[in-house]
């Protein structure tokens, strides 16, 4: 029994140890992070530093339109109860540029700023595509060299992987999901210097070849917008998206640390609910925001491709899930961001509808099929 004690009272003691120095060195190693703070939830939008996406110019405005029968969509009696139960913070319905279905739940309104987690990888590509019309970027086909040589010193075969392997996640880049400190999963979100970890990732086979969703693409397309555009990722995306798109309050992106200042490209942007669902309809339109095209139109509809021209995977275009996702096909030129906890901002150009639906837990497994059912029941309108 005194042995039993001892290694108790041993293993409570280490225990103490390890924890005290993980929070002691929250702003220094990425494994003291994951030790503390756990795995990733929607609390983390107040847990890292962050840096503004000031808004700026003319509000696209989102007028009121007909309240959507949310409940005759779902064939259900009362769909706000559903939302309460499935975590949902705020969910919005917008057609034809009116707001149609509007809902926040517990302490969240219009001007709470929400995490995207990887909803944040369909803004990055966007801000490449604009990086491209501004010539900062000679095209998609581009080799990540031309702006990250260095790597070249680690192995040569990285001259062979393009901006395109990056956006199609099909770069050749190892990577493993492991629920432990020094992971790949965890060192892409919670490491304290993104631009360093960007540039320890590991070719594992050729570009092209195998879709493999990995964070270290969007930490290296991070790399590229800085070097191309001279600014930083915010500030790139405050003047060119932000402010043109219309967006009704300031943004942000979560960083690394205070100390390396780099923006967590994989899962850190943060928006209020209807700027979610301005970005949406960007992408309904053709990349227009009221009379200004914001996006190109060939960008818009390169990213939402599908089929032949988005292999290795033909229902994944440039940071867009558009033939399915998690097994659930998506109909015909529709289009999601997603993210951890069900953050998603669905697309239905066909229809001109956007569905934004963020919150803190799934809550349920077919969101894809509910905003299918939203859009049908649009359909069914005629309007």
């Amino acid at each position: 029994m005194r042995w039993a004690v001892r290694v108790l009272l041993a293993g409570l003691l280490l225990a103490g140890v390890v924890y005290g120095g993980a929070w002691a060195t929250l702003d220094r190693y990425g494994a003291s992070r994951a030790i503390v703070w756990l795995a990733a939830d929607t609390g983390d939008l107040d847990r890292f530093p962050s840096r503004p996406v000031p808004r700026a110019g003319a509000v696209l405005e989102l007028p009121p339109g007909p309240e959507l029968d949310l409940g005759a969509a779902w064939a259900m009696d009362d769909p706000d109860e559903f939302l309460a139960q499935t975590q949902t913070a705020a969910f919005l319905v917008v057609h034809d540029g009116e707001v149609r279905y509007e809902r926040y739940l517990d302490d969240n309104g219009p001007d709470v700023l929400r995490t995207s987690f990887s909803a944040a990888k369909s803004v990055v590509s966007t801000l490449i595509g604009l990086a491209i019309e501004d010539g900062a970027i000679v095209g998609v086909e581009e080799s990540i060299t031309d702006f990250v040589p260095e790597l070249l010193d680690r192995d040569a075969r990285y001259a062979d992987i393009t901006i395109r392997d990056l956006l199609s996640m099909s770069s050749g880049l190892g990577y493993v999901e492991r629920s432990t400190p020094w992971s790949d999963d965890t060192q892409t979100y919670y490491g304290t210097d993104l631009r360093a970890t960007a540039l320890s990732a590991r070719i594992d086979h050729r570009p092209g070849e195998r879709f493999l969703y990995n964070n270290y693409n969007l930490l290296l397309e991070g790399l590229i917008l800085e070097r191309a555009t001279g600014e930083s990722v915010s500030a790139y995306q405050a003047r060119r998206l932000w402010g043109p798109m219309g967006a009704e309050a300031d943004a942000s992106w979560s960083l690394d640390s205070d100390r390396s200042g780099f923006e967590k490209m994989e899962s850190g942007f943060n928006a209020v609910a209807r700027d979610y669902a301005r970005f949406g309809l960007l992408f309904a339109s053709g990349g227009r925001a009221g009379d200004r095209q914001v996006v190109p139109a060939e960008w818009v509809a390169s990213a939402l491709s599908r089929g032949e021209e988005t292999r290795p995977n033909p229902g994944y275009g440039l940071h867009w899930w558009t033939g399915f996702f998690d097994g659930d096909p998506l109909p015909d030129g529709h289009a999601m961001a997603a993210g951890n906890h069900g953050q998603f901002v669905y697309v239905a150009p066909d229809l001109d509808v956007v569905v934004v639906r963020l919150g803190d837990a799934y809550g349920t497994d077919d969101w894809p099929d509910r905003f299918v059912e939203i859009v049908e029941h649009v359909r069914a309108e005629g309007r």
